[in-house]
């Protein structure tokens, strides 16, 4: 079959979406091979097989599997049936934007909530230290601690408007 110049424009075109795709879903914590699974699966119009997958990013399909399992436990892909055929087939779920933002406000939600509370510890080592000494390090350090612990406040309360 003769590829026509529209026909190698469009591949290139769906090459760079999936590109560009993976690189915004790396900030959501997920590994590049990961992002470039997801993006291949949300742009291809059908479920693909792990084969398919596999010839389409040029990996193993064990790489594929590995990545499928990841993706399967973070929600954003689902197997499905297809009459007729004994293999398993995967597609990306649909409410993209829902899945990812809930899935890392929950993680950064997790992340700032332990670092406030160790935060909050050295807060009351310190607070011992500047009552005792009149040292200015250490009264310089007392006050950075609250500012750092307010913006961690402050993360939190925009987070939890976004949920």
């Amino acid at each position: 079959m003769h590829e026509t110049n529209n026909d190698i424009l469009l591949e290139e075109i769906h090459s760079q979406m999936v590109y560009e795709f993976s690189k915004t879903l790396e900030l959501f914590n997920l590994s590049n091979s990961d992002a470039m699974l997801f993006a291949t699966l949300y742009l291809n119009h059908s479920p693909m097989t792990l084969d398919e997958m596999a010839k389409a990013l040029g990996k193993s399909k064990t790489a594929m599997s590995t990545g499928i399992r990841s993706l399967l436990e973070e929600n954003l892909v689902e197997r499905v049936w297809k009459k007729g055929k004994r293999k398993d087939y995967y597609q990306a779920k649909e409410n993209l934007s829902e899945k990812l933002m809930k899935s890392y406000l929950i993680k950064w939600m997790d992340s700032v909530e332990r670092q406030k509370h160790s935060l909050k510890e050295l807060e009351g080592d310190l607070q011992s230290k500047v009552e005792l000494h009149k040292n200015e390090q250490i009264q310089f350090l007392y006050k950075r601690i609250h500012d750092i612990l307010e913006f961690h406040i402050y993360i939190e309360e925009i987070f939890e408007q976004k949920q």
